[in-house]
């Protein structure tokens, strides 16, 4: 029988097959240098592949975390265990006292956008038409982190902010009012490298002040009342500009608590943190039960009663602490500039 292939054929089929040899070893080569630069990382205590229907990655390891990743660009990965490790770090110092935190966290972290709409879609269920409008950034969900790279410097600042959220959800007994947990949350937005780790200060977290001074200039302050009874689902569908006011002022709301006039409110307010750590806040059977239970949905309005209720169990009347807090937020503000767009047409 002749062969159905001739000769120039079957040498093509050759030089493809070469072809695709000499590519999977050279991947397997740069995973395996990739690994190696990994492992001499401080933060690092195992490096393994992913292999997953996203796409070829690794599985880091570290004291704190389980880091699932299909962002293998060496400069910004080596970097990403030690982030994740002082983030943890900075998250313990923040809270009033040491928790136990012996069982890992997950996070997702995917090279591209698509990757993370692939797995998203899956891991959120009926639930991705919401997270689906997320533009830029990453959610915390079932206990894990996901993100995706939307560059080095704003991939962990959302990173920490997330980061947050999942930290507090599994040491928390009680889940924190809207204006607590977002608030806390952007004091791991910015950072600095500092002796090989990476440092966070809230005092640098610039675009939230910014937002801040903004909101003040603009008519857009909301009353400490008001930012109380809130959470982000007021905000949204209102703007970009009513998005960050909220942000901004529930940011500098927490800073105000735990820094205004030396720290005289920090006490009350670490008391606040400390018995939702216990599970120790004095609330009734039943709220008990609801503010525990995080497969319980909370609703705008159980929202607002509650965080309404334990400010002034905790904090006092807000009306009283008002003036405070509008001046503290107007000293906070005038330390940053806002750079104007210029108006002027070119001639």
């Amino acid at each position: 029988m002749r062969d159905i292939f001739d000769k120039p054929t079957k040498k093509l089929g050759a030089i493809i097959f070469v072809f695709l040899v000499l590519c999977t070893a050279l991947y397997a080569d740069n995973n395996t240098n990739l690994i190696k630069i990994l492992k001499a990382e401080p933060a690092v205590k195992k490096v393994s592949l992913w292999k997953s229907e996203y796409g070829e990655g690794l599985l880091i390891n570290t004291q704190h975390y389980e880091i699932y990743t299909t962002l293998l660009d060496p400069l910004m990965l080596r970097k990403v265990p030690g982030f994740l490790e002082s983030a943890h770090r900075a998250y313990q110092d923040i809270m009033p006292s040491k928790v136990d935190t012996s069982l890992p966290l997950r996070v997702y972290l995917f090279a591209t956008r698509e990757q993370w709409e692939k797995f998203s879609e899956k891991f959120t269920g009926v639930n991705w038409p919401t997270y689906k409008k997320i533009q830029r950034g990453a959610y915390y969900l079932n206990g894990s982190c996901v993100a995706y790279n939307i560059g080095r410097r704003s991939t962990f600042s959302v990173l920490g902010h997330e980061g947050w959220h999942q930290y507090a959800s599994r040491h928390f007994a009680y889940r924190l009012p809207s204006w607590i947990d977002e608030g806390l949350a952007m004091h791991f937005e910015a950072y600095h490298k500092e002796h090989g780790w990476f440092k966070f200060d809230a005092r640098e977290n610039l675009s939230r002040i910014g937002g801040l001074k903004i909101a003040l200039e603009k008519g857009q302050f909301f009353s400490m009342s008001q930012l109380i009874d809130m959470n982000p689902g007021h905000v949204v569908g209102g703007g970009s500009g009513v998005v960050s006011a909220y942000y901004s002022q529930v940011f500098a709301l927490v800073r105000f608590f735990r820094e205004y006039n030396y720290g005289i409110y920090r006490a009350s307010f670490e008391k606040l943190l400390s018995d939702a750590i216990n599970g120790d806040w004095p609330l009734s059977k039943e709220s008990a039960r609801i503010v525990s239970d995080r497969n319980i949905p909370q609703t705008l309005r159980w929202n607002a009663q509650l965080s309404e209720y334990i400010f002034q169990k905790y904090l006092g009347d807000s009306s009283k602490l008002q003036a405070q807090y509008r001046a503290y937020c107007i000293e906070l503000a005038s330390k940053v500039r806002i750079k104007r767009r210029s108006t002027k047409r070119a001639k």
